[in-house]
């Protein structure tokens, strides 16, 4: 374990050389000592003692037979593979519009009809024209969205163009900075001539 350098490692792999089991046990208890003394803030962390001694185990690469105060991890568990995620193998229709955007107009779809419908209809493609405009920069005509939702909604949802106005946004640039106004060049000073 690196964290804990080359001088620990030699204290444990001499400890693992000890054959006196009274003096084995007495050397892995001052090994744990320094450990702990090398890193006091995080004497305040729960099992923090458990998990020195679990480190010791470790880099003896479990071969130290000592009397552990704790039941120390199992070499098992230290090389054993993580659990697989498991990730949803569902087809995305638009992926420019990500899974969320038709989960929220089927939302919509099951609300009762009335402002706050309107409302959520409305923020629902104010955002679905700037995740469009992430992917077509040249721009994203609103009766474009308009069409998605309705699509999205299997027809459920007609939405009129004159009554939904969308602001008009600009594709974020892929610059960091923006570009200082002016054309960069730095100004010669004349020099006076006395």
């Amino acid at each position: 374990m690196p964290e804990y350098g080359r001088a620990i490692q030699s204290m444990v792999d001499y400890a693992v050389t000890i054959e006196d089991r009274e003096e084995r046990q007495r050397c892995a208890n001052a090994i744990v000592a320094v450990m702990k003394n090398m890193f006091p803030e995080q004497r305040e962390v729960p099992d923090y003692e458990r998990k020195l001694w679990d480190h010791l185990a470790i880099m003896a690469d479990f071969k130290l037979d000592i009397d552990y105060p704790y039941e120390v991890i199992r070499p098992e568990s230290v090389h054993a593979a993580p659990s697989r995620v498991p990730y949803s193998n569902a087809n995305i229709r638009y992926r420019h519009y990500g899974r969320y955007i038709p989960d929220m107009i089927n939302e919509a779809c099951e609300m009762p009809e009335g402002p706050v419908r309107d409302q959520l209809l409305k923020l629902i493609a104010i955002q679905m024209k700037k995740e469009h405009l992430l992917w077509n920069k040249e721009g994203a005509e609103d009766e474009k969205i308009l069409n998605d939702i309705y699509e999205f909604s299997e027809g459920r949802i007609r939405l009129n163009p004159e009554d939904v106005q969308l602001a008009s946004y600009k594709a974020p640039s892929n610059n960091v900075f923006p570009q200082q106004q002016g054309s960069g060049k730095k100004k010669k000073k004349k020099k006076k001539n006395y």
